[in-house]
């Protein structure tokens, strides 16, 4: 799975979803649903996985999946989303691991990898994340990462059949930690 790599670290790679990805990601979201719980869908069907693979070819996203060096397991996913550029140079990032590697440290040890592919390679200057406030696992990797909390956003999404408030965070390339 790590063949293809944009960007690889010791012991993570960040790549784009292919359509051999398609069972062992579909499992993987099927194996942690509750894990996503409230916060998210991840793509858990056929259907939604090739819904998933067409956005990630569009210009204004760039879907990562993370897997491990040694293993090629796939951990979670990162998904830079709604790319604007010109003067603004922005995007969203969206979030999740997969069980059973959730709450083990992969996903931040990924976020530098992802800022080397967002502010080296796609050439952005921001990224903005919104979390729910009672995701209390994603807020700690973004503050463990070096995101600021930029503001509250009373019903900013509708996920899982409701509005949802969120935290609004953000980073620029200026304030990212580099890698060594």
């Amino acid at each position: 799975m790590t063949a293809g790599a944009l960007v690889r670290g010791d012991a993570l790679s960040v790549r784009h979803p292919v359509p051999d990805d398609l069972d062992v990601f579909v499992a993987a979201a099927r194996r942690s649903r509750a894990l996503h719980g409230p916060w998210t869908t991840a793509p858990d069907t056929d259907e939604a996985f090739a819904a998933y693979l067409e956005r990630s070819a569009r210009d204004r996203e760039s879907c990562l999946l993370v897997t491990q060096n040694d293993t090629e397991q796939l951990v979670g996913v990162y998904n830079i989303s709604e790319i604007v550029r010109g003067a603004f140079q922005n995007a969203y990032l969206g979030y999740y691991a997969f069980v059973p590697h959730a709450g083990r440290g992969a996903m931040r040890g990924a976020m530098p990898l992802v800022f080397e592919h967002a502010f080296g390679q796609l050439g952005l200057h921001r990224l903005q994340a919104n979390v729910q406030p009672d995701n209390l696992a994603s807020r700690a990797l973004l503050a463990a990462t070096g995101w600021r909390e930029e503001g509250f956003a009373p019903r900013y999404l509708h996920i899982d059949g409701a509005w949802r408030d969120h935290v609004m965070y953000a980073i620029t390339a200026e304030e990212i930690p580099r890698r060594t």
